[in-house]
């Protein structure tokens, strides 16, 4: 089964963090990312681009603005797929994403979204 797991983070504690600290972390990130393409389990991961947009219906019409719709101080940075045998895995696989390890907010969070199937099945 695949699942979705969207990191999120502050850009401001991003902005604020040491370039040797960052690039320690961009590092372990790679690797991590590197073990999951070499087991087979990584689908796809990449960062997202600062400039989101949000479609909303006002009135009858869809309306396009500068997103995300969220008021929050964190935002999805990245994002990766993974394709394991069961949510244990890919809850095991969540729990050991390095920047959850750094402090002062650098890591963010992660949150974990089973990915139905084509058809919508989602096995």
């Amino acid at each position: 089964m695949k699942y979705l797991m969207l990191i999120y983070g502050n850009e401001e504690v991003w902005n604020s963090t040491d370039a040797e600290q960052f690039g320690k972390l961009v590092g372990e990130v790679d690797a991590f990312n590197a073990a999951l393409r070499g087991s087979g389990e990584l689908v796809e991961s990449r960062g997202l681009e600062p400039r989101p947009r949000a479609v909303r219906v006002v009135g009858d019409a869809p309306v396009v603005t500068d997103g995300p719709y969220l008021e929050a101080k964190e935002h999805v940075g990245s994002y990766f797929v993974v394709d394991v045998d069961s949510e244990e895995r890919a809850l095991e696989i969540a729990r050991s994403y390095p920047a959850l390890r750094y402090g002062r907010g650098l890591g963010g969070g992660l949150e974990v979204w089973p990915l139905m199937a084509p058809g919508g099945d989602d096995r």
